[in-house]
């Protein structure tokens, strides 16, 4: 179809002018501009919805980002539509789909379906296509109406690399019409090649053991490009679901789209994995990429964010080179569903694309219903009144699931046999969210919404490795949540209003005591202060005093492990397992795999006892639901606290 356009480079008769973009107004005889779109790290989200907390919200969706499709084709002369993977999990649908409907030979998955509504060229996989075992997989991807390409995933290797039996297709050649400045039209040869993390083998382990074996990102490339040249490849795209890295390229790595984009022959890399954007502040001084030219080891190069938040733009102007074609130059843009005000309002940019929502609306009903009835049971309440005060349940259940993960993940590593700990703070426990601001799950059946009472951030699980030590000072961190107390006086104010509740820790796996008679270790914002104090007393494992010089895993968070909150052990040198799980989907499969889960808190940590010594705590009245079964505190109601909570005295 021709495009009819008017003298400033619009596209008459829309009834929204569209510009169209420099290089397809600007390309002449020899010349040809291609668009080159992605979306990566979809993980299933396809309505603009948050099934944890069972609303609409405007910052997710496959539907929305779909909405910029057309625009963006429209604004150029050619374009291609690619995924980078990451499509199959992340979310309820997912699991629905996976433990619940199930996916027999022939049956159609719900994010294929909306992908091939929208005309995708080519997809790669990410590595969370495995999480659901290889039959799953290929059940799903058999529906794609386009290919999916992985070059280092072999169900059987090879003397060489390129004498591997994969998975998938490693590459595929998509032959296309490509239209130039005067108008004519020529062929093309679009090389697509995809990559995932060979770290598949430790976090589906299960699932692949003696099934595949993972090649390297970057060797895999070496090997299959000039493959792909010698078959007619003009211009190489890299579908790598890996993020950007380190420079140099070390086997087996993980993030390796900077050495990848040095492997000759490709021409463009598509990145993902990460769920961060580029070109943008993410990436501001990172070395071998350049974020204002939007090229990642010196070729154009993006990442659209994740769940359908930006749309990839790599823009080519194309040259004709003898019978072929050459990159002569690129722009780069990651292009956003909504903008986040400073106020932190949200406003969407897009509304959803209506024939997407309608390539899934009947498995988007079915996913509701899958969130609101139980998946599991739980034994006692899990509610986090007292999180701040005694051992928590809600903080206990996470706790519990982190540790059950990560022994499964570490098995038949080099840290396999450690003594693993798992650190967790409760998220909501009232402050500046008011008195109902707690979770509050009953006694009885678990549905994966409340996950979101559970845990609230979308944060991934990490495990650490430290000593004993800094198990002990990383309480030390912990505990600047209470004020000093003077032994012998009574109702004084325990916490301490500037402390955070999501930096307030309980490792789980020790036993210890909390001594309120001594000033904190750690600033606020975790600075040393009083250096020589010693508020945690009988630190123990498994009945006796830690070894300082021990080592131990701790299961995290990220946010944590990555330095957040400023902890002793947890600045991200001591990182030995990065997850590619969220948390919530943790906690979610440990109560499936449970069936009731038993979260009553054990008492593993409580305040030194002071004689004559009171203090008091405020939090939401429906704490009194719960006070018989507080378990290492005396407590006890003591009228009502200011702004509709409820006041408690503690006997220290």
């Amino acid at each position: 179809m021709a495009l009819i356009l008017n003298r400033r480079g619009f596209l008459a008769g829309s009834s929204a002018m569209i510009a169209l973009h420099p290089f397809s107004v600007r390309a002449q005889g020899n010349q040809a501009h291609l668009r080159i779109m992605e979306t990566t790290d979809i993980h299933v989200h396809v309505y603009p919805y948050d099934y944890y907390a069972d609303k609409q919200i405007d910052t997710v969706g496959l539907a929305r980002t779909a909405s910029l499709i057309e625009d963006i084709r429209a604004e150029a002369t050619n374009s291609v539509l690619f995924d980078n993977g990451d499509f199959l999990q992340g979310n309820p649908m997912g699991d629905y789909i996976a433990y619940e409907r199930g996916m027999p030979e022939g049956a159609m998955h719900p994010v294929i379906e909306a992908m091939n509504s929208l005309g995708f060229d080519a997809s790669t996989l990410g590595n969370h296509e495995f999480n659901y075992g290889l039959e799953f997989l290929m059940n799903s991807v058999s529906g794609a109406a386009f290919p999916i390409v992985s070059a280092n995933v072999a169900t059987k290797t090879g003397e060489t690399i390129t004498e591997d039996e994969t998975l998938v297709p490693p590459y595929t050649i998509l032959e296309r019409e490509i239209t130039d400045g005067a108008g004519e039209t020529h062929q093309i040869k679009i090389g697509v090649i995809g990559f995932v993390p060979p770290q598949i083998m430790n976090w589906d382990r299960k699932h692949l053991e003696g099934k595949v074996e993972p090649r390297d990102i970057v060797r895999a490339a070496e090997a299959y490009v000039p493959k792909m040249k010698e078959e007619g490849a003009q211009i190489i795209v890299a579908l790598a679901h890996s993020g950007i890295g380190p420079v140099e390229h070390t086997e087996g790595m993980e993030n390796a789209a900077i050495p990848l984009a040095g492997v000759e022959g490709i021409d463009v890399v598509l990145t993902g994995h990460s769920h961060l954007v580029f070109p943008g502040p993410d990436y501001e001084g990172h070395e071998g990429v350049d974020v204002e030219a939007g090229t990642i080891g010196g070729k154009p190069g993006v990442m659209a964010g994740f769940w359908g938040s930006h749309m990839g733009l790599v823009d080519l102007m194309l040259e004709r080179d003898g019978e072929g074609w050459r990159v002569a130059s690129s722009e780069v843009e990651a292009r956003p569903i909504y903008e986040r005000g400073e106020d932190r309002s949200i406003t969407p940019l897009v509304e959803s694309f209506e024939p997407v929502l309608e390539s899934v609306a009947e498995e988007h009903q079915e996913t509701l219903d899958y969130v609101r009835r139980a998946v599991g049971k739980t034994d006692a309440p899990l509610h986090s009144y007292f999180a701040l005060v005694a051992d928590d349940p809600s903080v206990q259940i996470v706790s519990n699931a982190q540790r059950w993960y990560i022994e499964q993940m570490l098995a038949g590593t080099e840290h396999e046999g450690l003594p693993i700990l798992s650190a967790a703070a409760p998220f909501k426990a009232g402050g500046r969210g008011g008195p109902e601001y707690y979770t509050d799950v009953p006694e009885g059946d678990v549905a994966i919404k409340n996950v979101a009472d559970l845990y609230l951030y979308p944060n991934t699980v990490r495990a650490v490795r430290v000593t004993g030590a800094e198990v002990k000072n990383w309480l030390e961190r912990s505990a600047g949540m209470f004020n000093q107390v003077e032994p012998g006086q009574e109702d004084q104010v325990l916490l301490n209003d500037a402390f955070p509740s999501y930096n307030f820790d309980v490792i789980d796996g020790v036993t210890y005591e909390i001594d309120l008679s001594e000033p904190a270790m750690f600033d606020r914002e975790g600075a040393v202060v009083n250096p020589d104090t010693n508020r945690i007393k009988n630190l123990q494992f498994e009945g006796q005093p830690i070894d300082p010089e021990q080592e131990f895993i701790i299961a995290t968070n990220n946010y944590r492990a990555t330095g957040g909150g400023s902890f002793p052990g947890a600045d991200g040198s001591t990182i030995v397992f990065e997850a590619p799980d969220t948390n919530r989907d943790v906690i979610v499969r440990y109560i499936v795999e449970q069936g009731t889960i038993s979260p009553s808190a054990d008492a593993n940590w409580h305040f030194t006892p002071m004689d004559g010594t009171t203090v008091l705590f405020d939090t939401g009245p429906a704490a009194a639901n719960y006070l018989n079964d507080v378990r290492g505190v005396q407590i006890a109601p003591a009228g009502d606290g200011p702004e509709g909570f409820a006041r408690f005295v503690i006997r220290l």
